[in-house]
C-alpha cells in the first residue's frame, strides 16, 4: 500500500489535544485554589503545589511532543519489552519503596518521587493490544483468553502487594476492552452480580428475621431469581421455569408455616431449594445436552460459594481502614470524624458552592483546609466549591466529550492494535472518572485514585499524558496510508 508524507501536526486529532489542554490548565488552577495560602499569591512559586504542578505540566507537554515525533511502529515493536520493564519496576517497588501512608508504592529518587503503578497502565494497554494483534488471535480461545487475563492480573497483584488497592482496581477497566473484542457479556453480568451479592450480604449480615440472617437469605433468593432469568433469556423454556418456581414456592411457603410453630433458620430451606434446583438443572443438561442448564447450575453453586467468601475477604483480606471505608459508604457505620470525614467535608464543600460557585480562591472549606487530600484525590470538591454546579458540569462534560471522542477514533482504526489500545485509554479514563467522582460524592468507597489531569502529582499526569498521546500518535499515523 503506498504512503504519502504528511505533517504530524496536520494529522493529529486537535479536538482531543484541545480538551487535554483545557483539563490540564483547569486542573492547575484548581490545585492552586486548593493549596492557596493567604501569604503566598504566586502560582509560579516552585515551593508551592501549583508551582510544582506547572513543572509537571511542562514536562508532560515535552513528553507529548516526543511521543508524537517518534515512529508509531515503535509502540507495537516494544510493547512487550515496555511491559516487562514496568513489571520489574513494580517488583522492585515492593522491596525498595519506603512506607508512605501505609503503602509501598513510591520510589524516591533524590528530590523526585515516582509511582510506577501510574506508568503500568499504558504498559498493560500496549501489551494487551499487542496480544490481540497477534496472528490468528481469537479471544474465545481459552488459551488466548487466559494469556490476556494474565497480562492484566500480574501488575494488578503486584500493585495490591504495594497496598495500593485503588490503583489495582483500575485494571478492572480492561473488562470493557475484552467485552468490546468479543468476551461474553455473561462474564460482565456475573461480575455485576458478585458486586450486588457482596453489598447485600455484607450490609445486612447482622440483621436477623427471627433466626434467619436477612442478608444471606436475600442473596440466596436473588441467586434463584437470576438463575431463572438466565434460563428464560437463553432457552425460553417456560416449562422448566414453572417447575422450578412452583417447587421453590411450595418449599418456601411450607417452611414459613412450619417456622411459625418451630422457629428455625430459613436459610437451610433455601439451601435445600438451591440444591434441588442445581440437581434438576444437571439432570436436564445431560438429558438435553444443553450447556445452558449446566452453566446456570455452576453459576448457582459459585454464587453460594462467593457469598460465604464475603466474610473472609472482608475480615482477613481487606485492611482495617478499607473495612471502615466500605462500612461508611454502605451506611453501616457513621464515622463523621474518622473514615467518613473526608467525604462529609467534600460534600459540604461542593454543596456550599451552590449553582454558580463562590469564585476562584473564595472557597472557605478549601481555604481553611477542611477537606483532606483536597488537591489530589478530592480535587473535584475544589471545583464544586469555587465554580459551583456550572463549573462541575462543564468539567464532567469535557471528560464525557473526551471519552466519547476516543471511542469514535478507536472504532475508526483499521489495525486491531490501534483499536484495542484506543479502547484501553477510554476505559481507563472512564473508570478513573467514575470512581473518583463517586468517591467525592460518597457514592463509592474512598479508595484513593486521582482525577485524570486534575489531581496534583507528576506520576499521575505523566502516566495519563503518555497513555493518551500514544493513541493520538497511532491514530495520526494511520492517515499516512492512502
Amino acid at each position: 500500500m503506498p504512503y504519502r508524507k504528511i505533517n504530524i501536526w496536520e494529522s493529529v486529532d486537535w479536538w482531543i489535544v484541545f480538551i487535554y489542554l483545557i483539563l490540564v490548565i483547569a486542573g492547575w488552577f484548581s490545585i492552586y485554589g486548593a493549596s492557596y495560602e493567604y501569604d503566598n499569591t504566586s502560582m509560579f512559586d516552585l515551593s508551592g503545589r501549583a508551582g510544582m504542578q506547572m513543572v509537571w505540566i511542562g514536562t508532560s507537554l515535552a513528553l507529548a511532543f516526543v511521543i508524537l515525533m517518534l515512529d508509531s511502529d515503535i509502540y507495537g515493536i516494544l510493547a512487550y519489552l515496555i511491559y516487562a520493564l514496568v513489571i520489574l519496576l513494580l517488583i522492585a517497588t515492593i522491596f525498595l519503596a519506603p512506607e508512605i501512608k501505609g503503602s509501598r508504592s513510591w520510589l524516591v529518587l533524590g528530590p523526585v518521587r515516582l509511582q510506577p503503578a501510574e506508568f503500568a497502565k499504558f504498559a498493560v494497554a500496549l501489551a494487551v493490544a499487542k496480544r490481540f494483534s497477534s496472528y490468528n488471535f481469537k479471544l474465545l480461545d481459552l488459551k488466548n483468553f487466559f494469556s490476556v487475563a494474565l497480562l492484566i492480573v500480574v501488575p494488578m497483584l503486584l500493585i495490591l502487594m504495594q497496598k495500593e488497592t485503588g490503583s489495582a482496581l483500575v485494571y478492572l477497566a480492561f473488562l470493557i476492552v475484552l467485552y468490546r473484542e468479543g468476551m461474553s457479556g455473561s462474564i460482565l453480568f456475573c461480575g455485576f452480580c458478585a458486586i450486588i451479592f457482596f453489598i447485600i450480604g455484607l450490609k445486612y449480615s447482622d440483621m436477623l428475621w427471627g433466626q434467619t440472617p436477612v442478608g444471606e437469605f436475600v442473596v440466596l433468593l436473588l441467586v434463584l431469581v437470576v438463575a431463572l432469568g438466565m434460563i428464560y433469556s437463553y432457552k425460553r423454556d417456560r416449562k422448566v421455569i414453572r417447575i422450578i418456581s412452583a417447587g421453590y414456592l411450595v418449599l418456601t411457603v411450607s417452611t414459613i408455616i412450619v417456622s411459625i410453630f418451630y422457629p428455625f433458620n430459613l436459610v437451610y430451606a433455601t439451601y435445600a431449594g438451591i440444591a434441588l434446583t442445581v440437581g434438576y438443572l444437571l439432570f436436564l443438561s445431560f438429558k438435553d445436552w444443553s450447556k445452558v442448564y449446566l452453566l446456570t447450575g455452576i453459576f448457582m453453586v459459585a454464587s453460594v460459594g462467593f457469598l460465604y467468601s464475603v466474610d473472609y475477604v472482608f475480615d482477613d483480606v481487606l485492611e482495617p481502614h478499607q473495612q471502615v471505608r466500605i462500612k461508611v459508604a454502605l451506611g453501616m457505620e457513621d464515622d463523621p470524624s474518622g473514615a467518613g470525614y473526608n467525604v462529609n467535608q467534600s460534600k459540604i464543600a461542593i454543596g456550599s458552592g451552590g449553582f454558580a460557585g463562590k469564585g476562584f480562591l473564595n472557597g472557605t472549606q478549601t481555604k481553611l483546609k477542611y477537606v483532606p487530600e483536597q488537591d489530589t484525590d478530592f480535587i473535584f470538591c475544589t471545583v464544586g466549591e469555587e465554580q459551583g454546579f456550572i463549573g462541575s458540569t462543564l468539567v464532567l462534560l469535557l471528560f464525557t466529550i473526551l471519552i466519547a471522542r476516543l471511542i469514535i477514533l478507536a472504532e475508526r482504526q483499521r489495525e486491531i492494535f490501534n483499536r484495542v489500545y484506543g479502547y484501553s485509554v477510554a476505559s481507563i479514563l472512564f473508570f478513573h472518572l467514575m470512581i473518583n467522582i463517586g468517591m467525592v460524592l460518597g457514592l463509592t468507597p474512598v479508595i484513593g485514585i486521582p482525577l485524570p489531569f486534575f489531581s496534583y502529582g507528576g506520576s499521575s499526569l505523566w502516566g495519563f499524558t503518555i497513555l493518551l498521546f500514544i493513541f493520538l500518535k497511532l491514530d495520526a499515523a494511520k492517515r499516512e496510508r492512502l
